[in-house]
């Protein structure tokens, strides 16, 4: 899908923009940007009606992106990397081979990969097991990634090294079985904002399991209804509080495992608590190896190129307006979440 067009800003009308400005005299010298971005959003929503089936689809695509193990254990692979020569899948499960298992290059950058199960029927992809992306970019380089949509990455044993991204499809049994249903959405909020990780006065990283033991009964006395976790997406540098992503899809493992922060939700909803995740898409990791930085063996792809390709804070890369990138990146992740 491509850009949106140009729009002529004296062509769109915005609903009740009138009653806004009587509002609001202070917005009226604005007008024309204020139409110009409406139109640009409503040819943003015709492109996914025309080539996406929708925005309601194509904001789901999290179910089909990634790795998914289907129903006979064969493992589905889908990825979008448009920079890339060609795409590989590797792991402790065929012992690190890197080119063993080529995905199919598809168009608009899409590549594919199904492997088959073992043949007793099994996952050949256990349980926790470690996978990498090979990317062979377009100097014939193999580089190593994470997929952008992994959905459990790990600290790595040793210091100084790369996040790991794991295959998560626990048994039926270690799966969490949800007890209680959300509550009501209350007329009023008082939210208690928080970060797992600091609920503890020990000197350790605190989990979802302590933040239930610690903070939630207290927050139910204090007459909160309410509670918004910070830093929830993963992150390999812990001072950035949460906000330098390095994947978008994975609930932050240095708190415990996507079962144990369910558990953690399940349990506010039973004490009556609201929960807000604070979602960060506005920023990301400039990390290579386990972010989205440089993913398909380019600068370009989630992030803008050439002089466009840093804020001025020269931390985190400026992430893309380009349409396919732009909801692949955020749009999904915020259904996901």
């Amino acid at each position: 899908m491509g850009q949106s067009q140009s729009v002529d800003p004296a062509q769109v009308e915005i609903p009740d923009l009138n009653k806004l400005l009587e509002r609001d005299g202070y917005l009226n010298p604005y007008q024309y940007e204020m139409k110009r971005r409406y139109g640009l959003m409503l040819n943003f929503f015709e492109q996914f009606e025309k080539h996406e089936g929708g925005i309601d689809r194509f904001s789901t695509s999290y179910n089909k992106y990634g790795m998914h193990v289907q129903p006979d254990n064969s493992v589905r692979c889908y990825e979008w990397a448009p920079g890339a020569q060609q795409l590989y899948l590797t792991g402790d499960f065929n012992s690190w081979n890197r080119e063993e298992f080529p995905y199919k290059k598809l168009e608009f950058g899409k590549w594919e990969l199904v492997i088959p199960p073992n043949q007793d029927g099994s996952c050949r992809l256990g349980h926790l097991s470690k996978v990498k992306l090979v990317v062979r970019n377009q100097h014939g380089h193999l580089l190593d990634r994470l997929s952008p949509w992994a959905t459990y990455v790990t600290e790595p044993d040793q210091v100084g090294h790369a996040y790991e991204q794991r295959v998560w499809n626990p048994p039926a049994q270690e799966k969490h079985k949800w007890v209680s249903s959300k509550p009501k959405k209350p007329d009023n909020l008082k939210i208690y904002e928080s970060h797992v990780g600091i609920c503890t006065a020990e000197q350790r990283v605190a989990s979802y399991r302590d933040f239930v033991q610690v903070v939630v009964p207290r927050i139910v006395k204090q007459g909160y209804n309410a509670v918004q976790l910070m830093a929830v997406m993963e992150h390999a540098y812990y001072a950035s509080f949460g906000y330098q992503v390095t994947s978008f899809f994975a609930a932050s493992s240095r708190f415990g495992t996507p079962e144990e922060l369910k558990y953690l939700i399940d349990a506010c909803h039973k004490a009556g608590l609201y929960v807000l995740l604070d979602v960060v898409h506005s920023h990301a990791s400039k990390n290579v190896l386990d972010g989205l930085n440089e993913f398909d063996g380019t600068q370009a792809g989630f992030f803008h190129d050439g002089p466009r390709a840093t804020g001025s804070a020269k931390v985190s890369p400026v992430i893309t307006t380009n349409t396919t990138a732009l909801t692949l990146t955020r749009m999904p992740s915020s259904t996901s979440w």
